[in-house]
């Protein structure tokens, strides 16, 4: 017998943003097609606009929380009128970005709130689970995903003896890559057919290492990544970088580049060293894999290709089935 369909509200603050398209937007279609019938609301400004929508939630088997923090109001209604509610997050949202290393009572106490109000919580790994397990006995990992065929894109690279290194982001986090400066300016003195492509929305010009400036496209940036040769993927250490779910890094490995970065956050479990690519902690370290990694190719070509099979773990085929099963399994756990 078939598994009866199940309704879902998704609730967030933006579908247009990065966070909502890579947690939930992607996996819509196989959601369908797994018998998740999906209504998506943006969750209004307005308290009694909010008030009117969280209690549609009696309507649905249940509601899926993207990201948001409830605050008292929100709760009440929500706790009151919902089925079942999911909570999915993929950033350390306890925590203040401008002031990482301080404890933010306006962030953390609405993520507590919200966390123990859900029937389950689904967070994009284990350290951002760890947060929400103490008030919470149902808490799941699930990382982000992305549809691996499409960054490899039948693109020949630019015969033009460069040495492409990348990085790819908005202009929220530009500065992660302006820290790594002046080994790039290194890297420019040492290697003159080095450059550095920066994909995004914001951009900064270097002395010694020739700046490529693609403004970032959805649809455009696969093809952009694939004419590249080292991905990039800086972090500090602080509380709010270790929430950082690493999709860079899955996006440099599926378009079969070799990766350098940070150990901070996820990318210590996507580059597996002399793998998929490289950790570098320090200034030094980051010259001297860059500098291995420029000089030798079939190296780059090595850790690419086992790149590329690393991340068809994190396919959206795969990862939108266990987030079905999880939907799925919290509603009927109730049934």
């Amino acid at each position: 017998m078939a598994s009866q369909p199940i309704t879902t509200l998704i609730v967030t603050n933006n579908p247009e943003r990065a966070s909502y398209r890579q947690r939930i937007g992607v996996y819509l279609r196989r959601l369908d097609a797994a018998g998740i019938a999906c209504e998506l609301a943006v969750l209004p400004r307005g308290p009694w606009a909010r008030r009117a929508l969280l209690m549609r939630a009696a309507q649905f088997d249940a509601v899926l929380l993207h990201k948001k923090k409830l605050n008292p109001w929100d709760a009440f209604w929500l706790g009151r009128y919902k089925r079942r509610l999911i909570y999915t997050y993929d950033d350390a949202i306890w925590v203040s970005p401008r002031r990482p290393e301080r404890f933010s009572p306006s962030h953390y106490y609405p993520f507590r709130r919200t966390v123990r109000l859900a029937d389950r919580v689904i967070a994009g790994s284990e350290y951002l689970a760890d947060q929400a397990r103490p008030f919470n006995a149902d808490v799941h990992v699930l990382p982000l995903g992305l549809e691996v065929a499409r960054y490899n894109p039948p693109v020949t690279r630019p015969d033009d003896g460069r040495v492409r290194l990348v990085w790819i982001g908005s202009a929220a986090t530009l500065d992660y890559l302006r820290a790594l400066a002046p080994c790039l300016e290194e890297i420019g003195r040492r290697h003159p057919q080095a450059v550095l492509r920066i994909i995004g929305d914001a951009f900064f010009d270097l002395d010694d290492l020739p700046v490529e400036k693609v403004m970032w496209n959805r649809d455009g940036r696969y093809t952009a990544l694939a004419e590249c040769d080292i991905g990039l993927a800086p972090l500090p250490d602080n509380p709010f970088t270790r929430g950082k779910c690493s999709f860079k890094v899955l996006e440099y490995s599926a378009a079969g580049l070799a990766v350098v970065a940070s150990p901070v956050g996820t990318n210590v479990e996507h580059i597996l060293p002399d793998e998929t690519g490289h950790l570098a902690d320090g200034p030094e370290v980051w010259v001297e894999r860059l500098d291995a990694l420029i000089r030798d190719e079939s190296l780059r070509h090595r850790l690419g290709q086992r790149g590329r099979e690393h991340a068809q773990r994190y396919d959206v085929s795969v990862i939108g089935g266990r987030l079905a099963e999880l939907i799925r399994g919290c509603v009927e756990s109730d049934a």
